[in-house]
C-alpha cells in the first residue's frame, strides 16, 4: 500500500470518531435528559361505616316566645331593663303614669263606701218593717219595697266593688313586670310615648332559650326515613338531632324531637318539624340560620377519601389512582355524603386502592410517579408523610475539547 492510500484511510477513520467525540462533549444535549418522576402523596382509601343522615335548613327560635304589650293606656315613664339581657320572672321591665289610674281607684272606692251606706240604711228599714208587717201596722207593700231596696243596694255595693277592683287591676298595669324567665329584646317604646290607645302597644319580646328550638321541614322521602328508623324500636331519644351553625360547627348538645306537624304540604311535599337542643351557655340565639341533621342509617363499609383528592368539571367528578408499578390512571367516582373534611364515594373505588393525595397538579394520567405513601386519618387529616426534601441542583458538566 503506498502512503498516499495509507494516509487516505487514516483520515476516513479519524474523522467519525472526532465528530462522535464532539457530539458527547456537547451541553446541550447533556440538559435534554428524561426528568425524574414527580414525587407526590399517595394513601389507601378510608373504610369504614358511615351512618347516613338527612339534613334540612331551618331557623332557630325560642321555646317560648312572649310579647310584652301595653294592657292600658298611659304615657310611658321609665324602662327598667337593659336590652338584649337575660331577665327574670316578675322583674320590672317599664312603668307607666300611674296618676290617672290612682284618681280612679280612690273614686271607684267613694263609690264602694257609698253603696255599702245605702245598703245599711235600707238593711235597717228591712228589720223595722218586719214585725210591724206582722201586726199589720204597715202594709204589705211597704215593707215588700223595703226588701227589694236592700237587694238593689246589695246589688250596687257588688257592682262597686267590681268597678274598685277593676280599676286596683289597670293601676297594676302601670308596672310592666316579666311574666317568665328569658332573654328580653330591644325595646320598641321609649318615655314619653303614649302606648295603648286604641290597640295594646307592643313594648318587648322575651325568648326563653333553653332549650332551643328549631322548625324546619322535611321532604316527604326524608320523613319516611326518619320515621321508619325511629319504628324499629327506637323513641325519639334513640335518633338524636344534630345542629349545624351558620359557621359549619356542631352545636356540642344533641337534640330531640319536640313535634311533627300533622300535615304534609301538597304544594312543596314537605312536613314542618321541630326540635330541642340545650342551651345552656346561651350561646345560639333565636333567628339563626341552622342545618339540622339526624342520622336514617349505616352504611357499612363504605369508602371515604380527603375531599381535596376529587377533582370536579362541569359535574364529573374524578380521582387520579396509583397502581402498584407507580402509573398514574383517572378514575371517575360517585361522591355521596360529606362527612366533615372526608367524602363518601358511592361507585368508581374499591377497597385497598391507592389515590393521589397531595400534588395533583404535578401528575396527569398515565405518567410514572414517586409514590410517597401516607395515611388518611379518621378525621380526613393527611398523616404519616413529611415533605420531601429538595434536592440539591445537578453540578453542571463542563465539555472538555
Amino acid at each position: 500500500m503506498s502512503k498516499r492510500l495509507a494516509w487516505s484511510v487514516s483520515i476516513s477513520v479519524s474523522i467519525p470518531a472526532f465528530v462522535l467525540a464532539l457530539a458527547s462533549c456537547d451541553p446541550e444535549q447533556e440538559a435534554v435528559a428524561a426528568p425524574p418522576p414527580p414525587e407526590v402523596k399517595v394513601a389507601a382509601v378510608l373504610q369504614r361505616d358511615v351512618p347516613v343522615s338527612v339534613e334540612a335548613i331551618g331557623e332557630t327560635r325560642g321555646n317560648t316566645e312572649i310579647e310584652i304589650r301595653a294592657r292600658v293606656e298611659g304615657f310611658l315613664e321609665t324602662v327598667d331593663f337593659k336590652e338584649g339581657s337575660m331577665i327574670e320572672k316578675g322583674q320590672l321591665l317599664y312603668t307607666l303614669d300611674p296618676r290617672p289610674f290612682e284618681a280612679a281607684l280612690a273614686q271607684a272606692k267613694a263609690s264602694v263606701a257609698e253603696a255599702e251606706a245605702q245598703l245599711a240604711r235600707t238593711h235597717q228599714d228591712v228589720a223595722r218593717y218586719e214585725p210591724l208587717v206582722a201586726k199589720n201596722a204597715i202594709s204589705r207593700e211597704e215593707y215588700d219595697t223595703a226588701v227589694a231596696l236592700e237587694k238593689a243596694a246589695s246589688a250596687t255595693v257588688d257592682a262597686s266593688k267590681a268597678l274598685a277592683e277593676r280599676a286596683e287591676i289597670d293601676l297594676s298595669y302601670t308596672k310592666v313586670t316579666a311574666p317568665e324567665d328569658g332573654l328580653i329584646g330591644k325595646t320598641e317604646v321609649y318615655p314619653g310615648t303614649l302606648v295603648g290607645r286604641g290597640q295594646s302597644t307592643l313594648l318587648t319580646r322575651i325568648s326563653r332559650i333553653d332549650p332551643i328550638h328549631v322548625r324546619f321541614t322535611f321532604s316527604e322521602q326524608d320523613y319516611l326515613e326518619y320515621a321508619r328508623r325511629k319504628s324499629e324500636g327506637k323513641n325519639s331519644e334513640g335518633v338524636p338531632f344534630q345542629l349545624v351553625l351558620a359557621d359549619g360547627t356542631v352545636h356540642p348538645q344533641a337534640g330531640s324531637l319536640v313535634f311533627v306537624d300533622r300535615t304534609v304540604d301538597p304544594r312543596t311535599g314537605t312536613i314542618l318539624v321541630e326540635a330541642a337542643f340545650p342551651n345552656p351557655d346561651h350561646i345560639v340565639r333565636p333567628g339563626q340560620y341552622a342545618r339540622v341533621r339526624v342520622q336514617t342509617e349505616i352504611k357499612p363499609a363504605a369508602i371515604l377519601v380527603p375531599q381535596g383528592a376529587v377533582q370536579e368539571l362541569q359535574g364529573v367528578y374524578s380521582v387520579m389512582v396509583v397502581s402498584g408499578d407507580g402509573k398514574v390512571e383517572q378514575r371517575l367516582v360517585q361522591p355521596g355524603q360529606r362527612v366533615e373534611s372526608l367524602w363518601v364515594m358511592d361507585g368508581g373505588l374499591k377497597s385497598g386502592e391507592r389515590i393521589v393525595v397531595e400534588g395533583l397538579q404535578r401528575v396527569r394520567p398515565g405518567i410514572q410517579v414517586q409514590a410517597k405513601t401516607v395515611l388518611i386519618g379518621e378525621d380526613g387529616k393527611i398523616t404519616g408523610g413529611e415533605k420531601p426534601p429538595e434536592k440539591a441542583a445537578a453540578p453542571t458538566t463542563e465539555a472538555k475539547h
